[in-house]
């Protein structure tokens, strides 16, 4: 059976005059209800009619509860339309003809909305934790036909179309149904392919039209690609209870923590400088995690990000794992090859800020959206990027979401999270009168502080065992303190403070450390105010300021000692342990995103020392308690003497849980050796070298500390350092030496 279309003149003069309207505004791509015209509907009560808009058709025809109906056009434009003697009763087929070529396909505008309510007022209210399970674009089935559910938050947009390869990027082709109590715009495109490109065209109110990649996509194009690309939901990686137990263990408090910070383009390339993929690191890095004796593996951002000079800290598509090293089901290869060796894997996270490309959120639906509009609130002077509106609920939920993505489909073994100090202030790199104070008249930024918090709760809450780290440069108290006491939430903070002062103190030269003795010693004041990670991270090695072993002061013999000494000392002080690559192997230039570490530099005993010395460092801190157990108590740790600033030597006790268990330190910083150093201890017995970075197989000088073959000294009866007990040993010049007691005398 078949049927034609009215034709215009069949139409009343009000009625054409309405089509007009409606035709003009899919002409120009912008309309912003398109289910109350397209598709089936009652005109009266014995006419229903149902309307296809097909740019460049030339002719179509409907299958409707099996039968076949033939349209007609409208007047000239590309708007057909079918009379028919009842409302379709499930989605119907159209059949487009163009003058090379015929199509088949669903009706868009035929499918009933499916949109998740509850959701969406979890989304308004700024809680939803799995934004990213309803919004961007999902393979789904709909009323028995497979297509792909786009969704997206634009509430002041005039209208919202889907663009894409599969209509040619037409702009008036895919129009979005609007709900306005959530702001949110949805439609089903039925038949899409994975790996099809799209976009979201919008139009502004004041008709501008942007085009816009979906925040919620889990695969985007690399430069200079713009677009989406549709992918199937990534499955999440099922942790076993045995996972997640190892999880907890590996980043706990009382756990030896030492972290490996990678950043995966420029770790290692392969030939002709290409990147290493998702599967080769797999292989290469927790590989070589494992043979360096690290706990853990921190990468830098691998959140999509078009220009590869921001290292990732300038993200676009915060759900899609970028592309340069492979698809999402190779990177979760990746993090289960680090379950399955037990090596932890930490994400840097950047919820601080976000770029100006102009695909990305910025003035996303023609308004600042996601971030303020005063300059004064919304954009980051230092990198000029754009700062999160955390007042908003929506973009609590986007950001809460993202942590929930990382950590559940991934099952990471934490975040840390970046420039966290941008976020806390609201006049942070600002001066006076650049910035807007609180509703209290005060600087912290209220909405980002509590955003914080949310994620830290609910990451905590549904990810067991994990450990969220900050970045906070400042002396904001609690960051790790419990969000019931006040706290920020946070499980760890990098000691930014530690950092700078002993960089600062090491680079001296060793004539003048007497008189900056303090610049050593200081962060033992603040040590267990928060839970702290001690970071030798990028940032320290790239913008002029050098590579670590280019900051030490001295000849390239004293530059290797002083930095083995430094090394043997960080990892020693109470706090767990982060260094950058390429500081275990002692590279001399700066950091470079765009090609490898210099690992030829390992043909050096030099380089070949500094590298031995952090491995051995390393297992030494996994198989010493008192290194690690009791980080952020002050039961943990005792000064011997931190008052010889005339030598520039250091001496203290680390503490186990059992406090039997102890390890000694002694820090020398000045090239000066000495044959007999007699220092107090605290209990009679042998004590047996554990470490020595003087010795020649880390390329030191080869200084013993004692003169007996067992390598151990034994204590006398001579007080010294408020101590019962004291020893006396040999120590070459620059060099950090650990005892162990090993039995009593």
């Amino acid at each position: 059976m078949s049927s034609t279309a009215s034709n215009s003149s069949a139409l009343p003069k009000s009625q054409c005059a309405d089509y007009d309207a409606q035709v003009n505004a899919l002409n120009i791509g912008r309309f912003k209800d398109p289910f109350s015209f397209l598709g089936a509907h009652k005109v009266s009560e014995s006419n229903i009619e149902v309307r296809v808009y097909l740019p460049d058709a030339q002719h179509v025809s409907l299958s409707i509860d099996n039968q076949i109906f033939e349209t007609q056009r409208y007047k000239h434009s590309d708007l057909f339309i079918a009379r028919v003697s009842q409302l379709p009763t499930s989605p119907y087929l159209c059949t487009a003809k163009y003058s090379d070529t015929s199509t088949t396909f669903f009706d868009e505008y035929s499918f009933n909305s499916e949109l998740d309510t509850d959701a969406m007022y979890l989304f308004n209210e700024g809680s939803l934790e799995h934004a990213y399970l309803h919004f961007g674009a999902h393979f789904t089935n709909q009323q028995d036909v497979d297509g792909v559910r786009f969704c997206l938050w634009a509430p002041n947009a005039a209208s919202v179309s889907i663009i894409g390869e599969f209509n040619f990027w037409q702009a008036n082709r895919h129009f979005m149904r609007f709900h306005p109590a959530s702001g949110v715009w949805e439609l089903f495109i039925p038949e899409l392919k994975a790996d099809m490109c799209y976009k979201f065209a919008i139009t502004a109110q004041s008709g501008e039209v942007i085009e816009k990649a979906d925040p919620y996509a889990f695969k985007m194009q690399q430069a200079p690609g713009t677009a989406s690309v549709l992918q199937y939901k990534p499955e999440a990686i099922a942790l076993s209870e045995q996972a997640i137990s190892n999880r907890q263990k590996r980043n706990h408090i009382d756990a030896p923590i030492s972290i490996y910070e990678v950043h995966l383009a420029s770790w290692q390339r392969g030939e002709g400088n290409r990147y290493l993929s998702y599967t080769e690191l797999a292989d290469k890095l927790v590989s070589y995690a494992l043979e360096m004796n690290f706990t853990h593996l921190q990468l830098m951002p691998i959140s999509e990000y078009p220009f590869d000079g921001s290292w990732g800290y300038q993200p676009v598509g915060l759900f899609a794992p970028t592309s340069r090293f492979g698809d999402y089901n190779s990177f979760k290869y990746f993090v289960e090859q680090c379950h399955k060796y037990n090596v932890g894997i930490l994400l840097d996270w950047v919820p601080g800020h976000f770029p100006s490309d102009p695909h990305g959120l910025h003035r996303f639906d023609g308004t600042h959206l996601y971030e303020h509009a005063d300059m004064r609130q919304g954009f980051h002077p230092d990198w000029n990027t754009y700062i999160y509106n955390y007042d908003r609920p929506e973009v609590k939920s986007f950001l809460i979401s993202n942590a929930m993505y990382w950590l559940h489909q991934f099952g990471l073994d934490g975040l840390r999270v970046d420039a966290v100090a941008s976020m806390l202030y609201l006049d942070y790199s600002r001066k006076e009168g650049e910035w807007i104070p609180n509703c209290y008249g005060g600087r912290e930024n209220l909405g980002a502080i509590e955003c914080l918090k949310q994620v830290n709760l609910r990451s905590y809450k549904n990810n067991p065992g994990i450990m969220m780290v900050a970045e906070e440069s400042t002396a904001w108290p609690g960051v790790t303190q419990s969000v019931e006491h006040n706290g920020l939430g946070f499980g760890y903070k990098w000691n930014m403070g530690w950092m700078n002062d002993s960089l600062l103190y090491i680079q001296r030269d060793p004539l003048y450390k007497q008189h900056h003795h303090h610049e050593i010693t200081f962060s033992m004041v603040y040590a267990f105010s928060e839970n702290f990670i001690l970071p030798l991270s990028h940032d320290e090695v790239v913008h002029g300021k050098g590579a670590l072993i280019e900051k030490m002061p001295g000849d390239d013999w004293q530059k290797f000692a002083n930095l083995r000494a430094y090394y043997a000392f960080m990892w020693a002080h109470p706090g767990k342990k982060l260094l950058f690559m390429g500081g275990e192997i002692a590279q001399r230039a700066e950091w470079g995103h765009d090609h490898s570490i210099d690992w030829h530099l390992l043909e050096h005993e030099s380089h070949k020392g500094i590298k031995q010395t952090v491995k051995t460092l390393n297992e030494v801190y996994k198989n010493q308690p008192a290194l690690y157990e009791l980080d952020s108590s002050a039961a943990g740790f005792d000064w011997i003497d931190n008052n010889n600033n005339e030598q520039s030597i250091l001496s203290f006790v680390r503490y186990a849980k059992n406090a039997h268990d102890f390890v000694v330190v002694i820090a020398n910083f000045t090239p000066m050796s000495y044959q007999e150093y007699t220092l107090g201890v605290p209990s009679k017995g042998v004590y047996k070298v554990i470490i020595n970075t003087d010795e020649s197989e880390f390329f030191g000088s080869g200084i013993k500390v004692s003169k007996n073959q067992s390598n151990t000294v034994v204590t006398n009866d001579n007080p010294q350092h408020g101590f019962n007990q004291s020893i006396t040993i040999a120590m070459g010049g620059l060099t950090t030496i650990y005892l162990q007691k090993v039995q009593d005398e």
